[in-house]
């Protein structure tokens, strides 16, 4: 009885983790396609209790794709990509909003676009432990400006967040990652080293 009862708990338990992440994935996505189509009013009517419904079914999501892709494309034109470098400028020297929008800005473009910093995945040594090694992303590899030549500033992002934590190391606790790339090491760094590594296995066999 135990036997069976402890086999019905592994199918389970197995189950869960068959189910849970799609569960997840689909109630993300149709959350994002209802929380932007709720911010467009296009066909939308009220029920008899005065509640706003929404008839989009995804054209909001749409439309807002298709914005962002024109958007894209006019900021990279000669002419009219002067006129968002222009805006750009004014935001980035605006009174109370200069810090929020370039904080903003540059976190986007850490991650993405030309201009990405996390490109130089490295395994730093963590004095508190010899034997202990954390894996960032050079982010400044010279700070003269400090007084010191020898040091850089890695960013290491958290496991399963969006934060992470800037140090100061000296270069000869700093190792490049070579055998795998950028956003490999990133994907084992935020997922607690399950993804990213697995990947790589596999593109070798």
């Amino acid at each position: 009885m135990r036997t069976s009862l402890k086999r019905l708990l592994t199918f389970f338990l197995q189950g869960v983790l068959v189910v849970a992440p799609v569960v997840v994935t689909v109630y993300l996505i149709y959350w994002l396609f209802s929380s932007i189509d709720n911010l467009l009013p296009i066909f939308t009517t009220q029920d008899r209790f005065g509640n706003t419904v929404s008839h989009n079914k995804g054209l909001g999501f749409v439309i807002i794709i298709v914005a962002l892709i024109i958007i894209g494309y006019l900021s990279s034109n000669f002419i009219t990509g002067r006129l968002f470098k222009f805006f750009d400028q004014m935001l980035e020297k605006a009174p109370g909003v200069k810090f929020i929008y370039s904080t903003v800005k540059d976190f986007f473009e850490a991650f993405a676009g030309n201009k990405r910093k996390f490109t130089k995945p490295v395994r730093v040594l963590m004095r508190s432990n010899p034997e202990l090694w954390q894996i960032g992303f050079i982010t400044q590899e010279n700070l003269e400006l400090l007084g010191d030549i020898n040091l850089m500033t890695v960013y290491m992002p958290h496991s399963y967040a969006v934060s992470g934590v800037t140090v100061i190391v000296h270069k000869d606790n700093v190792i490049p990652i070579t055998d795998i790339s950028a956003s490999d090491a990133m994907k084992m760094a935020i997922s607690g080293g399950v993804a990213g590594y697995e990947e790589l296995e596999e593109n070798k066999i």
